[in-house]
């Protein structure tokens, strides 16, 4: 072992350290765990190059000391970020996510549809069939509104309407069975009602516990839809009934009337009623009266004639449905049960088989193909 040789090479395999990034001490620390391997390895194994060994080896271990060093401070930073003994509150941001996102820069349509998408989980799809738009019309929509919050700070959060929109169309999806999302819109409105007195925001847990309520009754046991005349109303959630009940009326005390007190109203209407044919659709007829006032929605005046039929009669179902755009979703399948029961059933069977054509939800699809089948059955016989 040429000694000698090691402490010449010394200054000049320090050098090349710290020229490549290496603190003073730490690459003198390496160089001299390089020279304690050259005297273990090299008089059995010379090597040719001696200089580029020592510079490799040295390199080596203040690379695998500088690695330790970065796992030990993480350790130590971890230890120190450890809550103390003890509870601690649970920390749930979700709802703050849904004000940030419903920002002061974009319009209420925009918000809502960012935010159903990045933080509700809704697809592209979804979110337009909620809002009755071609697919490519609301892909369209959600970029141009990633694109206006690209370079603002999501330190203004948006109004209360905004993301009570949010809410209820994601409730709307989960209670679709398309995606489970029910529950969690219900957990965050009551989040919402607990921090904001709003009687909004009261109406529409209110009609969030009305819908979820009926849940278990909406589909048989091979999975088909239940239409809510013929549901089996014992299988109704009645505590859930009640809570809703309960908070509708105290917000509709407060003579403040929005539109989800109004549909929460009309929910509870069918909640009360012991069986379908005593539901009290005069009533119904006057809350969606009140409804399409404050709204001015085609859906609304879809629903509408369909009480229409129930409270006065089939044709004046149908000449109420005559005054909307037969291009509305379910149009069609609202004239078939309203032709079904005007007794015209080669129209309404025809209208069925239409409606099942034109469905986008499966579930729906089916139930429409059973009704066309069940019309042309009778009508064989």
């Amino acid at each position: 072992m040429d000694e000698a040789l090691l402490r010449s090479l010394t200054p000049s395999v320090l050098t090349v350290l710290v020229r490549r990034g290496a603190d003073f001490a730490a690459a003198e620390d390496a160089v001299q765990d390089a020279l304690v391997e050259a005297v273990r390895v090299w008089p059995a194994d010379p090597p040719r190059d001696a200089k580029g060994w020592l510079v490799t080896v040295a390199w080596r271990k203040f690379l695998d000391q500088t690695r330790a060093d970065t796992a030990r401070r993480r350790r130590e930073d971890r230890v120190d970020e450890e809550p103390a003994p003890g509870p601690t509150p649970a920390v749930d941001d979700t709802l703050q996510l849904y004000f940030l996102c419903a920002h002061p820069s974009l319009t209420p349509s925009s918000a809502v549809a960012l935010t159903l998408r990045a933080v509700g989980g809704l697809t592209t799809r979804q979110i337009a069939r909620a809002y009755l738009v071609p697919e490519a019309t609301m892909a369209q929509r959600i970029s141009r509104a990633k694109r206006t919050v690209s370079d603002v700070r999501f330190d203004r959060p948006g109004d209360v309407a905004t993301v009570l929109r949010v809410l209820y169309l994601v409730f709307n999806e989960g209670y679709s069975g398309d995606v489970d999302l029910a529950a969690e819109a219900i957990r965050l409105t009551r989040q919402l009602s607990a921090v904001i007195d709003h009687p909004e925001v009261a109406g529409l847990l209110a009609l969030m516990l009305l819908h979820h309520a009926r849940r278990a009754a909406r589909t048989a046991p091979d999975g088909s839809l239940v239409p809510l005349a013929e549901q089996d109303r014992s299988r109704w959630d009645t505590t859930a009934i009640a809570e809703g009940v309960a908070i509708l009326q105290q917000a509709l005390s407060r003579d403040r009337l929005g539109e989800f007190q109004a549909q929460a109203a009309i929910a509870a209407l069918h909640a009360d009623a012991p069986t379908a044919e005593e539901t009290d659709w005069v009533q119904i007829v006057e809350w969606y009266d009140e409804l399409a006032r404050l709204t001015d929605s085609p859906v609304v005046r879809l629903n509408r004639a369909v009480a229409v039929g129930e409270a006065d009669g089939p044709r004046a179902g149908l000449a109420a449905l005559a005054e909307l755009d037969p291009a509305l979703p379910r149009f069609t399948a609202v004239a078939a049960y309203l032709h079904e029961r005007d007794g015209d059933l080669d129209r309404a069977a025809r209208l069925y088989a239409e409606a099942a054509h034109q469905a986008t939800d499966l579930g729906e699809r089916d139930h429409l193909t059973r009704q066309a089948a069940r019309l042309n059955s009778r009508r064989r016989q």
